[in-house]
């Protein structure tokens, strides 16, 4: 069975110029130990996925439909004082956007780690500041950054730290959104290298959210492409890559420039839609070289098109059995 099951998920934000579909019936699985990636332009709705799955959508937004089972339990109809004893921090862990700048400047790094330890495990101060040791080494820091304020650190260093504050609770599943932004080539290296490293030893899951493909292509095993609120294409990372189905997935990776390959850097034309009022059936048809006419009159239909490989494309019309 499936770690994390999302199911016909739908986010919605209420504003006065109308409902932003941000999020409109998404469904994927996560298993335990697997790396999964989100990726799409922005405003495609990744981080309002991560968000809805943490149950911290941001108002006017909240979830409208669907499922998020946890297991056997669907957190989506757990309260908030549920959610923070039983599920954030112990079994699912987020690393937000910029986390590098939400660290407390007042307060030592040691400090910020000891009081998660103290207040949610029930640890003793001794116990936590052992804790808190071994979680920085486990993230490749010294231990005597815990005596360190966060603007003693470089962003690297404050990006690791943040990562073993989510660690903190032993979490089954760690929600990283966008980790490398703001982080040097260098740095952004020795960071993946450390997530793919924390996935394999502690067998945790994992969600990386980016709309860097080279980082989706090293980290994840499984791949899902997100296109004004919906799934265009999903399935494992390799298949996507070699063989992309969907031409919004096509034209995301003729926008990447290659080394070793002559051929043009192409781009997608125009703009993503108003999520308020989002084009009818199929929302790539407007930018789409090979729109069809059911495409502006039929929403596609999730068809396999390889091993755990689908895509919801008109091009690839469902099989009949």
């Amino acid at each position: 069975m499936a770690l994390l099951k999302v199911h016909r998920l739908k986010t919605y934000f209420y504003t006065y110029r109308g409902t932003v579909k941000a999020v409109d019936d998404v469904s994927f699985d996560l298993e335990k130990g697997v790396a999964l990636g989100l990726m799409g332009e922005s405003g495609c709705g990744k981080s309002t996925t991560a968000y809805s799955i943490m149950k911290i959508v941001p108002p006017p937004g909240r979830i409208a439909e669907g499922q998020i089972l946890l297991g056997d339990v669907d957190i989506t109809k757990m309260s908030e004082s549920q959610m923070r004893q039983q599920i954030r921090w112990k079994r699912i862990s987020m690393v937000f956007q910029g986390a590098m700048n939400a660290l407390t400047p007042v307060y030592t790094i040691g400090r910020q780690i000891n009081e998660a330890l103290t207040h949610h495990a029930g640890m003793s101060r001794d116990e936590a500041v052992g804790r808190t040791r071994q979680l920085l080494e486990l993230v490749g820091l010294d231990r005597q950054i815990a005596q360190r304020y966060p603007h003693e650190l470089s962003g690297g260093q404050k990006q690791r730290a943040f990562i073993a504050m989510a660690l903190t609770l032993n979490p089954d599943i760690l929600i990283a959104d966008e980790p490398t932004t703001a982080l040097d080539v260098v740095v952004q290296a020795q960071f993946l290298n450390l997530l793919k490293r924390l996935v394999r030893d502690l067998r945790m899951s994992l969600i990386l959210i980016t709309h860097d493909l080279s980082v989706i292509a090293e980290m994840v095993d499984q791949a899902i492409v997100m296109y004004a609120g919906k799934i265009a294409e999903k399935g494992p990372s390799e298949e996507v890559y070699l063989k992309p189905a969907h031409p919004y997935t096509q034209g995301l990776l003729r926008s990447v420039p290659r080394l070793k390959t002559p051929s043009q850097i192409q781009w997608i034309e125009g703009l993503p839609p108003d999520l308020v009022n989002p084009p009818p059936a199929c929302r790539f048809h407007p930018r789409c070289k090979y729109a069809m006419d059911i495409c502006r009159k039929k929403d596609p239909v999730e068809t396999r098109v390889g091993s755990g490989h689908f895509v919801s494309c008109w091009l690839y019309p469902p099989k009949v059995t």
